[in-house]
């Protein structure tokens, strides 16, 4: 008989290795709370940074042994490229910032994602783990999804309304003011009024309840979960979700059904948004100021993107005026009144300065200039050349993480702010489910 001695034999090793880390295996539970407690803002951040202490403590504990049946080698390097991609940027920028000390401040803060990214990758690193958090992210979008639809019927959105709620019996306030309920111009859903990030965020999340439709009910699910998903976004207001949803569209669709009958998906997507028009006021409002860019002048241009490209101007003094590092990452908002080309006149969007660029290319060359840019574009690269080099089987395992960052960071769209803690969050959740799941363990470049 063997003893203890005696050493583990190649079929064991792999399953030692296959099987989740001691301690680990509660990681795909914190980040389904994590998303989950969005509707609750400093909720879901106290989870990512107890999630990110968890890390930390686990991996001291351990003294970083036993990393490989965490993440594979690949996939550490991948995760830590990707968070320096984005954070070190943001640490060039600080040192002459416009607010210095609040961005050293930022900076030093933003370090907590590091640990929460690899925590996000071990929880997609294994088939049980993947399973359960592309699953679970999915069931989270598709009860939101349906939330939604009643808030459409009812006008009251059900979770909300029960968020709202307890609220209320806790400390008396609602979650949102009553001026915010009123100047709510589109569709909220769990996220509430004085949140309008929706559209936004169920576009970006979309590959995760399209993927698990196919993969349970084939090309019908497909289309169910994706007319579904459509009709929310359209009266969720936010064009630049429109394109985001678009895109996943495309890039998941042409697989499953080919282009002849894609093309088909869109003529009804252009018929039910036709309807959506007739029915619905607010629709047919953003439908009539989209119209606007066919006017061919710059004052109907602007008004169709509601401002936004005289905030665009203003990114481009600041890229001017710094072009190696920038104002600051979040340094938009102070930065923007020098820079502003119509001071004089009343901005589309409201009173007070604009607070980022609404663009990526714009926000990280206006608020981490020229040097933030390369290490964005190398830290894209890099992710690419990984997709490059893995198999069929992790490209397949990986698509729907895949989809959904090469939807959040598309260039040629407008886009909430990338160093902001709920969008940057989002951003970098996708990263490292993505390196995790293409790079799971056992997994390797292809020779």
């Amino acid at each position: 008989m063997p003893n203890s001695s005696t050493p583990t034999a190649p079929a064991d090793r792999a399953h030692v290795d296959a099987a989740p880390a001691p301690g680990w295996r509660w990681a795909p539970a914190w980040i389904l709370a994590y998303v989950a407690l969005w509707p609750a803002p400093g909720y879901a951040e106290g989870v990512l940074v107890l999630g990110a202490l968890a890390a930390i403590f686990k991996l001291l504990g351990s003294r970083f042994r036993g990393g490989t049946q965490l993440l594979s080698g690949p996939a550490w390097a991948l995760t830590s490229v990707l968070f320096f991609a984005y954070w070190l940027p943001e640490l060039a920028s600080a040192f002459d910032a416009v607010d210095r000390g609040r961005a050293i401040g930022e900076a030093a803060k933003d370090l907590r994602y590091l640990p929460f990214l690899w925590l996000v990758a071990s929880a997609v690193a294994n088939d049980a783990g993947r399973r359960t958090t592309f699953c679970g992210l999915a069931v989270i979008v598709g009860v939101w999804t349906l939330d939604a639809l009643a808030q459409a019927l009812t006008g009251t959105s059900p979770l909300f309304f029960g968020l709202d709620s307890i609220k209320q019996a806790i400390s008396g306030r609602g979650m949102c003011t009553a001026e915010e309920i009123a100047a709510a111009d589109r569709l909220s859903g769990v996220l509430g009024p004085c949140n309008l990030k929706l559209g936004p965020v169920l576009a970006s999340l979309s590959p995760f309840p399209l993927h698990a439709a196919k993969r349970r009910f084939g090309a019908t699910g497909w289309l169910v979960t994706a007319a579904a998903l459509g009709v929310v976004l359209v009266l969720a207001g936010s064009r630049a979700s429109w394109i985001t949803f678009a895109l996943v569209l495309v890039l998941s669709g042409w697989r499953l059904l080919g282009w002849k009958k894609l093309v088909g998906v869109f003529a009804f997507g252009a018929v039910a948004l036709v309807v959506l028009t007739i029915v619905s006021s607010q629709v047919r409002l953003r439908i009539e100021r989209t119209a606007h860019v066919l006017t061919a002048n710059e004052q109907g241009v602007d008004s169709a993107l509601a401002g936004r490209t005289r905030i665009w101007g203003a990114a481009l003094c600041m890229v001017r005026e710094e072009p190696v590092n920038g104002v600051g990452a979040r340094g938009f908002r102070d930065a923007f009144p020098a820079c502003d080309p119509a001071p004089t006149v009343a901005p589309a969007w409201g009173e007070g300065p604009a607070l980022h660029a609404h663009q990526i290319v714009l926000e990280v060359l206006s608020e981490t200039g020229g040097f933030g840019l390369l290490l964005w574009l190398a830290g894209a690269a890099l992710a690419w050349r990984a997709w490059r080099y893995a198999d069929a089987a992790a490209r397949d395992r990986a698509r729907p993480a895949m989809l959904a960052l090469v939807a959040t960071v598309f260039p040629f769209n407008t886009h909430l702010a990338f160093y902001s803690t709920f969008w940057g969050g989002l951003t970098l959740l996708l990263a490292a489910l993505y390196a995790g799941s293409l790079w799971a363990r056992g997994s390797g470049p292809r020779a």
